[in-house]
C-alpha cells in the first residue's frame, strides 16, 4: 500500500517536490531555482522548458534522496504560482514566447481604459497587470494573434503547463487557478465570453476548468501509474494546508510576495476595501468555498533585492543577522513596490522608494526598514480585511519562507499588536497540495484528519507600546503618499 502523498510545489524563483506521510509530516523534498529573465524595467520572465525540467530533476532527486519509488506514493498534487502566463504550440507542446509571470508591468497602459465595475462584478477582480488577461492580450498582439485564431496555440497557468507534460496532452486548469486570469465569471465558474470578446481572447486556447481534487490522469512522465490529483494555487493551496475550513479563519503566506486569505465560506463576500474576491477551493462536485484575498506583491522579494541588485546580503537569511544589528530602522521607510502597490491600493503605476535617509544611516537600517515594509504591508491587508469581514483578527497564521526569520515574525507581532503562529510544517502550500490530492483518492478520509495534523512550532507576541505602534503606521503610510506623489510628478 502506498505510504506517502507527493507535491510539486511550482513557485516563482524555485520548483520543488516534496512528500508527506499520513500525519502531515515532511518525508523528503529537493528544490531548484530557476532564472528571473528581466530584459527591461517592470517586465518579468520564466523559461517554461526550465520549469519543466526542474520540475523532472527535483522529482527524481527527491525519490532518489529517500530511497522510495514512484508505487510509494499514492497520489501527487499540483500548486502553482497563480497568474503567470505560459502559451505553447498544441501540436509540438513547444513554448512560443517566454512566460509572463504575475509581477510582470508590461501592460500596465491597458488598464485605464478597462471598465473596472464590469471587470469586478463578473471576476471578483479589479483590473490590474497582476492577473492574466492582459497578459495573454499583450503576447496575441505582438505577433501570436494569427495563429491563436487558428487554434494552433494553447494558454495555460503553470499548473495547465505542467499537467499538460506530466499527462500527455491533458489541457486543463483547476477553478482557483481559473479565477486569477480575470476571464472567469465568480458565479458561472466557466470561461464568461463578455470577457473573452473584452481582452480578444479565442476560448480554443483556454483549458478546461475542473475541480480543485479530483483525478485528472496519471503523471506518466515520470511517475507511472500515479494520480495527479490536485491543482490548486498557491495561497489558496496554504489556506488548505493551514487548515483554514471554516469561514473568519485566514492565514497569511510570505514568500516573494505576501498573500492574506480569509475562508468566507460558499457565498463570495464582495470588497469594498481593495481586495479580491476569489475562489478559495472545490473538491469534486461539492459546492466551491469562496475566500477574501489581500495580494502584496513584494514581501521577500526585497529581500531578494537587497541580496541580488544592491549586493547587501550574501543569502536572504542574512538579513536578520544585518536587520538585528540596530534597535529600529532610525525613521526609514522602504516601499518595495517594485510591480506596483497591490492591495488595498492597486497602483501598478507605482514605484519603489526609500524615505528618510541620512548620512547616518547604514545597510542594517535599511534591512531592517525592508523587514518593517513586509509587516506593514501585512497591516494594511488586515486592516481592509476586517473591514469587509466584520471579524478583527485575534491570531495570524503564518507560512511560507520568510517566517524563518525570526525577527521579521516578531515585527510583525509588534507591528499587528496581535500574536502570529507559525506552524510545525512552515512549507504548507505544498502541504495543502498533498491534502487535497490524498483527500481525492481517500489517503485521508476526512477534513478532520487534516486538522488533527496541525500542530505549532512557534508564537510571538506582540510587545510594542500602542504609541510605538502608531507612529510607525502614521510614518509608514506617510511613505505611501510619497510614493505616489512620486508616481503624480512623473
Amino acid at each position: 500500500m502506498a505510504r506517502y502523498v507527493g507535491a510539486i510545489d511550482q513557485g516563482t524563483t524555485s520548483t520543488r517536490f516534496m512528500i508527506f506521510d499520513r500525519a502531515g509530516r515532511e518525508i523528503g523534498r529537493h528544490q531548484l531555482e530557476h532564472r528571473q529573465i528581466q530584459p527591461r524595467a517592470g517586465w518579468v520572465e520564466h523559461d517554461p522548458a526550465e520549469i519543466w525540467e526542474n520540475t523532472l530533476k527535483t522529482i527524481a532527486v527527491a525519490l532518489a534522496d529517500t530511497g522510495l519509488s514512484p508505487a510509494d506514493l499514492a497520489a501527487v498534487g499540483i500548486t502553482n504560482q497563480r497568474e503567470t502566463v505560459v502559451l505553447w504550440d498544441r501540436a509540438t507542446g513547444t513554448p512560443v514566447a517566454p512566460a509572463i509571470v504575475w509581477q510582470d508591468t508590461r501592460t500596465d497602459y491597458l488598464i485605464p481604459a478597462i471598465d473596472a465595475e464590469f471587470v469586478k462584478s463578473r471576476t471578483g477582480l479589479p483590473p490590474a497587470t497582476y492577473f492574466s488577461a492582459t497578459k495573454i492580450q499583450w503576447l496575441l498582439d505582438n505577433g501570436l494573434r494569427d495563429r491563436a485564431e487558428r487554434g494552433e496555440i494553447l494558454f495555460g497557468t503553470i499548473d495547465s503547463w505542467l499537467i499538460w507534460n506530466l499527462t500527455g496532452g491533458l489541457h486543463i486548469t483547476d477553478v482557483t487557478n481559473a479565477s486569477r486570469t480575470m476571464l472567469m465569471g465568480l458565479e458561472s465558474l466557466d470561461w464568461d465570453p463578455a470577457l473573452l470578446e473584452l481582452f480578444g481572447i479565442p476560448r480554443a486556447m483556454l483549458p478546461e476548468i475542473r475541480s480543485s481534487a479530483e483525478v485528472y490522469g496519471t503523471a506518466e512522465a515520470v511517475l507511472p501509474g500515479v494520480p495527479i490529483a490536485a491543482a490548486i494555487g498557491d495561497q489558496q493551496a496554504a489556506l488548505f494546508g493551514q487548515t483554514c475550513f471554516e469561514p473568519g479563519e485566514a492565514k497569511c503566506t510570505y514568500g516573494t510576495g505576501g498573500f492574506l486569505l480569509m475562508n468566507t465560506g460558499t457565498t463570495p463576500v464582495r470588497s469594498g476595501h481593495g481586495l479580491i474576491t476569489t475562489v478559495g477551493y472545490r473538491f469534486g462536485t461539492d459546492a466551491p468555498v469562496f475566500a477574501l484575498e489581500g495580494s502584496i506583491a513584494a514581501c521577500g522579494a526585497a529581500i531578494q533585492w537587497l541580496r541580488d541588485q544592491l549586493g547587501v546580503l550574501e543569502t536572504a537569511g542574512d538579513s536578520e543577522t544585518l536587520a538585528g544589528q540596530v534597535d529600529d530602522s532610525a525613521g526609514v521607510c522602504f516601499v518595495p513596490a517594485f510591480s506596483g502597490l497591490f492591495a488595498p491600493y492597486w497602483r501598478p503605476d507605482a514605484r519603489a522608494a526609500i524615505v528618510g535617509l541620512s548620512r547616518f544611516h547604514t545597510a542594517a537600517h535599511i534591512t531592517r526598514a525592508a523587514l518593517e515594509a513586509i509587516c506593514y504591508q501585512t497591516r494594511d491587508v488586515v486592516e481592509a480585511m476586517a473591514q469587509d469581514s466584520g471579524t478583527a483578527l485575534d491570531c495570524l497564521q503564518v507560512d511560507g519562507g520568510v517566517t524563518a526569520n525570526a525577527l521579521c515574525m516578531q515585527l510583525q507581532a509588534d507591528i499587528l499588536g496581535v500574536p502570529v503562529s507559525r506552524p510545525a510544517v512552515a512549507e504548507t502550500t505544498a502541504l495543502g497540495a498533498a491534502y487535497a490530492a490524498g483527500l481525492a483518492v481517500g489517503f485521508w478520509d476526512s477534513l478532520d484528519d487534516l486538522r488533527a495534523n496541525r500542530h505549532e512550532d512557534r508564537r510571538w507576541q506582540p510587545s510594542w507600546p500602542a504609541a510605538r505602534r502608531t507612529e510607525g503606521i502614521t510614518r509608514w503610510r506617510a511613505a505611501i503618499d510619497r510614493t505616489l506623489d512620486w508616481v503624480s510628478v512623473g
